[in-house]
């Protein structure tokens, strides 16, 4: 091939690449986004960038998950009065309005249905080794069925002793069915399933490529973690499945009461979803009152019809009067919620956050870098935990409320992917994860707008490239 005739077909694929990228800056217009950034970063890849930006855009490109929703309302309506009935059960089992948490109430019934509900009792579960002897433990007790998800999947010591446990109680007769991300646990080799199939348990990867609309995204991830056994006692937290877990400075907690149910029907939805089967469990069972915790548990998704997972972490910032401190191992978060934390630390909260000092995921790291002003200078407090590495979501606000769950504060966890959270009202609860938090910052330490000013230049530039693409992850 002659040199001209190189320049000639490299010419050609250029001109085709702007053109196709320009013609899909139509698409990114009109196409709802978590914020004006995306849409910016967006553009300005596909008109600077085609070549690299188009296969991108057809893999990344996409907020909306589609079909989701639909399926399950579509099921919802042919069982009819059997989940009118859950529903109302759960609804006669509301906790009793508190007057500092009316906002959050109300915002809770609104996007799930289902009120923060009395009579629970929920457990505190620092790090790998509690939560995990404590989910052995929920396992062993089983007698009717099982249901388990996570995001992350090891086969390594962690992973294959649940497993072993699953499959114990799958031969004596416990229905089991285990869900995974495949994005998550891509890593997982096919044959650390064949055990539990031989002992019939349900196995499935969620599927966020189903459907024709979704076919060619991996934008989307499950990234709940989630264990219920016989719709008495729920799992809900940050912890995946693996060895690194033991070694993380992480939180979950143990919930057995109505609010179980709750954690189930999130399951049991997202098990739809991938296999088309709602398997059969105790939802017609009376829901037993163990405790008088109040609790409520609020899923959030990229299949929400609103920003859900913005919605109600905004509202929890927002009612902050005193205190609002959070965990998070990522922090990369959006305009809405960077004046969110600034509007409580000018009204006088006393607003912490708390960040791992050893990040896992570096691009991310280099984000969250120039975000530092932006909270200090309005009197937000950032600290950086030092022991290990931090992976805890944890949210307190003020004396009354606790949350828990799987959601960071970045662009994924609250616009991308599927998440859930538990939120505690219950004062003795609030104390200990007050004295969790105390002894974390204990741990940690104050970070200052010098520490990211001091940076050599090429590091402050690549940060701030970073910034500029959070959107895009």
């Amino acid at each position: 091939m002659s040199d001209i005739e190189y320049f000639t077909i490299a010419g050609t694929i250029l001109i085709v690449a702007e053109v196709a990228g320009l013609l899909l800056t139509f698409d990114v217009v009109m196409r709802p986004r978590s914020s004006s950034q995306g849409t910016v970063a967006w553009l300005v890849a596909l008109i600077a960038m085609p070549i690299i930006t188009i296969p991108l855009y057809i893999l990344f490109g996409r907020t909306q998950f589609h079909g989701y929703a639909e399926a399950l309302r579509d099921k919802e309506s042919q069982l009819g009065e059997h989940w009118t009935e859950w529903y109302s059960r759960m609804n006669n089992l509301a906790a009793e309005p508190q007057e500092n948490l009316d906002v959050i109430e109300k915002v809770v019934r609104s996007l799930t249905k289902i009120p923060f509900t009395s009579g629970n009792k929920v457990e505190l579960l620092l790090d790998g080794e509690a939560t995990y002897s404590s989910m052995l433990d929920a396992i062993a007790r089983a007698e009717s069925y099982i249901y388990v998800q996570f995001y992350i999947v090891r086969d390594d010591a962690s992973g294959q002793s649940l497993r072993d446990a699953l499959i114990e109680k799958a031969r004596t007769g416990v229905r089991v069915h285990f869900l995974y991300d495949e994005i998550g646990s891509i890593k997982l080799p096919e044959s650390f399933f064949d055990p539990m199939r031989k002992e019939s348990m349900e196995v499935s990867g969620f599927k966020t490529t189903q459907g024709r609309r979704n076919r060619f995204q991996i934008n989307f991830r499950n990234h709940r973690k989630l264990l219920v056994v016989d719709g008495k006692t729920g799992f809900i937290g940050g912890h995946n499945l693996g060895d690194e877990y033991l070694k993380y400075r992480d939180t979950h907690m143990r919930i057995e009461g109505p609010a179980a149910q709750h954690i189930q029907l999130t399951f049991l939805k997202d098990w739809f979803w991938a296999t088309g089967q709602i398997p059969q469990s105790n939802t017609s069972a009376e829901l037993t009152e163990t405790n008088d915790q109040a609790v409520a548990i609020i899923n959030t998704g990229p299949a929400d019809t609103n920003k859900n997972c913005s919605i109600l972490f905004t509202t929890l910032v927002d009612m902050a009067r005193q205190r609002l401190w959070i965990t998070s191992p990522y922090f990369v978060p959006d305009d809405i919620m960077v004046r969110a934390l600034q509007a409580a630390a000018l009204r006088g909260v006393d607003v912490r956050i708390i960040l791992p000092d050893k990040a896992d995921q570096r691009f991310v790291e280099l984000a969250s870098f120039t975000y530092y002003a932006d909270m200090t200078n309005c009197g937000v407090r950032l600290f950086r935990y030092r022991d290990r590495f931090m992976h805890q979501k944890v949210i307190l606000v003020d004396d009354s409320l606790a949350g828990i769950g799987t959601v960071n504060l970045d662009n994924r966890s609250i616009y991308l992917n599927f998440e859930a959270t538990g939120l505690v009202a219950d004062d003795d609860f609030v104390s200990n994860v007050e004295a969790m938090l105390v002894a974390d910052l204990d741990q940690s330490e104050e970070v200052h707008p010098a520490r990211f000013d001091g940076k050599p230049l090429r590091f402050r530039v690549a940060a701030r490239v970073a910034r500029l693409a959070s959107p895009l992850l």
